[in-house]
């Protein structure tokens, strides 16, 4: 088969790893000029993680580990009262066995992917039309010129995937809201930051939070939820503003937060990697339409609320590679990418299943609220560490409510 990938972040390129090894030839396009070093904190967890040992990838995975020792939430005066340390095969922590950088996740499968004969990266590239989409090819116009025909194009561009908003109905996209937005850029690290993850809940419905990384840093990521219409109105407006716009906003709304908000506040705009979005889940009503098949946040985006991004692009890619590795000669592509839908569809619905408590009780608008939430989190971290109450399953083995599929065809040929 000859198949395009729109995206080289998480789900690209696992997938151009899987369909490379079975012996397609693959082209991943990717609209910026290179890898972006960019992005903060994600979990692997599950069944994500058999996928990543299947692809070898796992030591690497650990090389590239944020060293963060677990999260805790502090007071206005940094003092934490309430800690939940990682430890090795144990549950219990907010903090990943396996938390790496989203831009550190998506290079180590870039490198992985890129050494196959068979698989072409273009950079600087997007899809400047879907030409055709039909039961023989589907037929693309790309952003330099050419116009290629493939035998499946996956889009993998993201939750505002172009791909997706070209090939699909509007009616068959549905956007969730969860009242919920997230600043995050990078900062210099002090001799007195730590390397726990420090949640700070300001009053008001804001929340500060810093995490260490493998690079010398500290990532800072600030959320809000709006306690009013105005409110609302103006960080929804934010959302689709430029960069400056969104910086006076946080610097607006957040001045008064107390705790380490001023110093975040003005190494801001110094920020390589500045970014601004609205939570908000993407649930289509089905994942392919001829010879365009959705993949990763194009298809199911469940918000940072679940942890469960990174995780499903990499389970997706994976059942997405077996379907297809079950085609006969002469059966057509559709029949894989239904198969996808009826596999993976289940566990992507039970992920997107946010409790309406969350994130809401994260939150606190009023004092007595952020009191009742901090006594419930203490006692929380002290039940958790009682040996008798923890978890000893490792990560992998924990159950995520998913069942890794067996494909024959494509596990000999990993094996290879």
């Amino acid at each position: 088969m000859n198949i395009l990938i729109s995206g080289a972040g998480v789900a690209g390129p696992t997938l151009a790893w899987f369909l490379a090894k079975a012996g397609a030839r693959v082209t991943v396009i990717e609209k910026a000029h290179s890898l972006l070093p960019h992005g903060q904190n994600v979990d692997i967890t599950g069944c994500a993680i058999t996928v990543i040992r299947k692809m070898g990838l796992l030591d690497e995975v650990r090389r590239f580990h944020t060293k963060e020792l677990g999260t805790q939430f502090i007071d206005p005066n940094g003092r934490p009262f309430a800690p939940f340390p990682v430890k090795e095969g144990a549950s219990g922590s907010f903090t990943s066995e396996y938390e790496i950088l989203r831009g550190d996740m998506a290079a180590l499968l870039y490198e992985a992917s890129k050494i196959y004969p068979n698989v072409t990266y273009l950079f600087d590239t997007t899809i400047q039309e879907v030409v055709s989409n039909d039961d023989a090819t589907v037929k693309v116009r790309l952003s330099n010129g050419q116009v290629q025909e493939y035998d499946l194009l996956v889009a993998a561009d993201g939750q505002w995937s172009k791909v997706r908003k070209q090939c699909f109905p509007s009616e068959s996209v549905k956007v969730v809201d969860k009242n919920m937005y997230v600043g995050y850029w990078t900062i210099p690290r002090l001799p007195s930051d730590n390397d726990w993850w420090n949640v700070y809940q300001a009053l008001r419905s804001r929340v500060i939070t810093l995490r260490p990384d493998p690079h010398g840093t500290i990532r800072a990521m600030f959320t809000m939820m709006p306690c009013n219409d105005a409110q609302k109105k103006a960080w929804q407006n934010g959302s689709k503003s430029d960069r400056q716009t969104q910086e006076d906003l946080m610097r607006r709304d957040f001045a008064d937060a107390g705790w380490q908000a001023q110093r975040l506040l003005d190494a801001m705009d110094q920020a390589p990697d500045f970014y601004f979005q609205a939570i908000q889940q993407i649930r289509m009503s089905k994942w392919s339409i001829s010879r365009v098949v959705c993949l990763g946040d194009t298809a199911y985006a469940p918000t940072p609320l679940t942890g469960m991004g990174t995780s499903l692009a990499i389970l997706g890619a994976y059942v997405l590679a077996g379907e297809l590795s079950k085609l006969q000669d002469g059966e057509h592509v559709s029949k894989a990418l239904d198969g996808y839908d009826k596999t993976f569809r289940p566990f992507v619905e039970d992920v997107q299943q946010v409790p309406f408590i969350f994130p809401g009780i994260v939150h606190p608008e009023t004092a007595w609220k952020r009191w009742l939430f901090q006594v419930f989190m203490a006692l929380l971290a002290k039940l958790i560490a009682l040996p008798w109450l923890r978890s000893t399953r490792s990560a992998e083995a924990r159950d995520d409510g998913f069942k890794l599929p067996h494909y024959p065809i494509l596990e000999n040929q990993i094996s290879r």
